[in-house]
């Protein structure tokens, strides 16, 4: 069970900061959370031309924001590092500084394949092999990106040999794209020989239509009826967690009948208070069903 937190803006007044991460880490203090989540936040427009429905604002470096502060989190951080914004000396420095007992990290290639990055991923987990090959590193994982093109599980297995030991999916909102993955890895697995490794599912609220246009920029197939269901909703943030939460119980299920080692992030894409809080209260239920299900 892990919670998926961005770093504050670059804008951000300095001694406002330490109030931002108090209040954080109030909020998820009383979860029963394996690790956090820290998000680098790149400008995607070369991926999505379409206007941004929330305008991109830069954001302090995760890894700096853990160590200035969030030092009372004890438990392990999985820092994303969205490896074309770092010069090939930045990238190596910080991968050779981590310790792998209280690190993790994600990393994530450029948005288009047209741009050109100082660092490719292909090198990036390349020096995390030659620098740190303890610090364990995780892949990213797009069901939608497996449903139109019916080849996410194979690039999943090629990442698999290059390193990665986990993997973290964008936002879940169609339950049978993220189920597709599951099943062709599983068997591509099986029939490659190899053991599947953990896949963690990502989870958000959405409880407005701005929201939900911003899940669709971001690249998340938001089903129809889901949408009809919190356009006509008096209670859409509400109706939204209980559908999350619904999800996330029926994946969880097929993966473990599958054999298929699983997590859950949880994350809020809008700023909102009302939409962090619920994100909290999706995460302590979904808590209690995993624990519940790991005891019997």
């Amino acid at each position: 069970m892990l919670f998926a937190v961005t770093p504050p803006r670059q804008s951000t007044a300095v001694d406002q900061l330490p109030e931002i991460a108090r209040v954080t880490l109030d909020r998820l203090r009383h979860l029963e959370l394996d690790g956090l989540v820290l998000y680098d936040i790149d400008d995607e427009s070369d991926r999505n031309p379409n206007e941004r429905p929330f305008p991109f604002s830069p954001t302090i470096d995760p890894a700096e924001y853990r160590t200035d502060f969030l030092q009372e989190w004890r438990a392990p951080v999985i820092v994303y590092r969205a490896v074309g914004k770092y010069r090939r000396d930045q990238l190596s420095t910080w991968i050779s500084n981590q310790d792998p007992s209280q690190t993790l990290t994600v990393m994530v290639g450029a948005a288009s394949s047209e741009t050109v990055a100082p660092v490719s991923l292909v090198d990036a987990q390349a020096m995390r092999s030659a620098l740190n090959p303890d610090l364990l590193l995780g892949g990213v994982a797009i069901p939608e990106r497996h449903r139109r093109r019916e080849n996410e599980h194979v690039r999943l297995i090629a990442k698999q040999d290059a390193g990665c030991r986990f993997f973290v999916t964008q936002v879940v909102y169609d339950l049978n794209a993220a189920k597709d993955l599951v099943s062709d890895y599983r068997y591509e697995c099986e029939a490659r020989g190899l053991d599947p490794v953990p896949i963690v599912f990502t989870f958000s609220v959405c409880g407005s239509m701005k929201t939900l246009e911003f899940l669709r920029w971001l690249g998340v197939d938001v089903p129809r009826w889901i949408e009809n269901d919190l356009r006509h909703s008096a209670t859409p943030l509400q109706d939204s967690l209980g559908q999350a939460a619904t999800t996330a119980v029926e994946l969880i299920d097929f993966c473990r009948r599958l054999g298929v080692p699983c997590g859950l992030n949880i994350e809020s894409v809008s700023i909102r208070r009302e939409e962090i809080e619920a994100s909290v209260k999706l995460a302590a239920q979904l808590t209690a069903y995993v624990r519940s299900g790991a005891s019997s």
